[in-house]
């Protein structure tokens, strides 16, 4: 049986977002998928595709201007297969602590996709971070890698749960 071909891309300004991309790949290839995660300003069309997760680091309440441009780009190919959103950005433990829901950008974006679902993952903020916000938040003691492993391979586990139940794994 031909294995069920998943895009992650991801919009990432310093590369946390990318981090949480790759593991939602690798995961998902552990379920026996075929994932492939790719920059989402590489991204020029998803046809080859059977689903789709679009990821976006949050700055200021805004999605990843690559991620947007990605959705936007290909919204009819988008529209035929299955597709979930993840954004990653707070740094603190409140993705932890509860359910975030999508800033109102993202949330527009799942209903002009039909989108299955949306995950908010913990962000990190560094020292390794460039950027003088960076350094100020690293400063003040408000930075830290805040992405959560187990949470980021439950949901990838979930995607993977729900396109076999759907049918299309």
């Amino acid at each position: 049986m031909k294995r069920q071909r998943i895009l992650v891309a991801y919009g990432s300004k310093h590369g946390a977002t990318a981090g949480i991309a790759e593991q939602i790949g690798r995961t998902l290839e552990e379920e026996g998928f075929d994932a492939a995660v790719h920059p989402a300003r590489d991204v020029r069309e998803v046809e080859g595709f059977d689903a789709v997760i679009l990821g976006g680091s949050l700055y200021a309440g805004h999605w990843n201007r690559d991620t947007m441009r990605c959705a936007h780009r290909n919204a009819e190919a988008l529209s035929h297969r299955p597709v979930w959103l993840f954004s990653s950005g707070p740094v603190d433990s409140s993705a932890e602590r509860h359910e975030i829901p999508p800033v109102p950008a993202v949330a527009e974006e799942m209903e002009r996709l039909h989108a299955k679902g949306h995950r908010t993952f913990g962000g990190s903020i560094t020292a390794g971070t460039p950027g003088l916000v960076a350094r100020t938040l690293v400063k003040h003691g408000k930075g830290g890698d805040f992405r959560n492993a187990e949470a980021i391979q439950s949901w990838a586990h979930q995607v993977g749960e729900e396109l076999r139940a759907d049918g299309k794994a």
